[in-house]
């Protein structure tokens, strides 16, 4: 079977991981082929080139041309609007769905951004293409009493991570899941808690995805599916599409679990939607019960998220987006 995946080391990797539990589950050899995206093409950032989809077209093509019989996406890249021809066959158990930061001399952010306040040094210059990471952070500092200096920035984790090494920048922020996945997460000089800052919407998620018309195959790939990971990301996508926001969109989203004891007692919607000068930034969580089971749990979980949405609209949040979804 052939596996369509985007071509950098840690699509490569991701990929590999997932054709490995299908070689298990199905018995049948599988093939990684290699497609170049808009977004691995160009060297403009996201919100120029579009944001949404940018890393997803040309692999949705490729599967309606029948180069590959099923793709592997980062979900967070995903479009909330799936196409009716294909079909979302499989979430995997999802990976660490936290932002982690990479800074000089080990620091975390806090001492990264007081150091330079408490010394009357500029501000630090942290690298990240991400709207939502940049609100984020710069609103962190100003509860700090600092400031921090985002910078655009493009290219694969080694190049990210060089910027660092070089002394261009003095932190990077990079998907806690990705590092883990090409064996890098020692590097990391503090992993970011949901507290303080949201991912994004499916962030540490991957999307297994094949034509509909694959019937057989979309049984199989299924084996694959983790039905805690589907609720969670249904209900943060749903918050992304009520908002009527792309993928590239300031808004951060997590569901997870409350725990009493060894019982999980509700299911938590936390959603972030900020100015990326840091100035405004409209936090809000909401709670519902626990699906009792797989078949209440996406319906549960849109609920959630047209709910959260509805109330982060009520506090202004349509004004704070600069990319609104058509």
């Amino acid at each position: 079977m052939r596996l369509g995946t985007r071509r950098s080391e840690l699509a490569m990797a991701q990929s590999g991981l997932v054709a490995e539990r299908v070689r298990q589950v199905t018995g049948r050899p599988v093939e990684l082929v290699g497609v170049t995206t808009r977004g691995d093409a160009s060297r403009e950032q996201l919100t120029q080139i579009g944001g949404t989809g940018v890393f997803v077209s040309a692999l949705r093509e490729a599967l309606a041309a029948g180069d590959i019989d099923f793709a592997v996406h980062s979900l967070k890249d995903l479009p909330t609007a799936q196409p009716p021809e294909l079909t979302l066959a499989a979430l995997p158990v999802r990976g660490d769905p936290r932002d982690a930061l990479i800074a000089r001399d080990g620091l975390d952010f806090e001492r990264l951004v007081r150091s330079a306040r408490d010394t009357g040094a500029r501000p630090p210059r942290v690298g990240t293409g991400s709207p939502r990471r940049t609100a984020q952070l710069k609103a962190w500092a100003r509860s700090l009493g600092a400031e921090v200096e985002t910078v655009p920035v493009r290219g694969n984790i080694e190049t990210r991570i060089g910027y660092v090494r070089s002394g261009d920048f003095d932190a990077i922020v990079l998907a806690a899941a990705g590092l883990t996945r090409i064996g890098r997460i020692d590097e990391a000089t503090e992993l970011i808690a949901p507290d303080v800052m949201l991912p994004a919407p499916g962030q540490g998620a991957l999307a297994v995805e094949c034509a509909v018309t694959q019937a057989h195959l979309t049984a199989q790939l299924a084996e694959l599916d983790d039905p805690f990971t589907r609720a969670a990301v249904t209900a943060e996508r749903t918050l992304l599409a009520a908002l009527e926001a792309g993928c590239s969109a300031p808004v951060g989203a997590l569901a997870d679990l409350l725990v009493d004891g060894q019982a999980a007692t509700e299911l938590r919607l936390r959603g972030a939607v900020g100015t990326t000068d840091g100035t405004t930034l409209v936090q809000l969580s909401t709670t519902g019960p626990v699906p009792a089971s797989a078949a209440e749990a996406v319906s549960q979980s849109e609920r959630l998220g047209r709910e959260l949405a509805d109330e982060m609209l009520a506090k202004g949040a349509a004004g704070l987006m600069g990319e609104r979804a058509l």
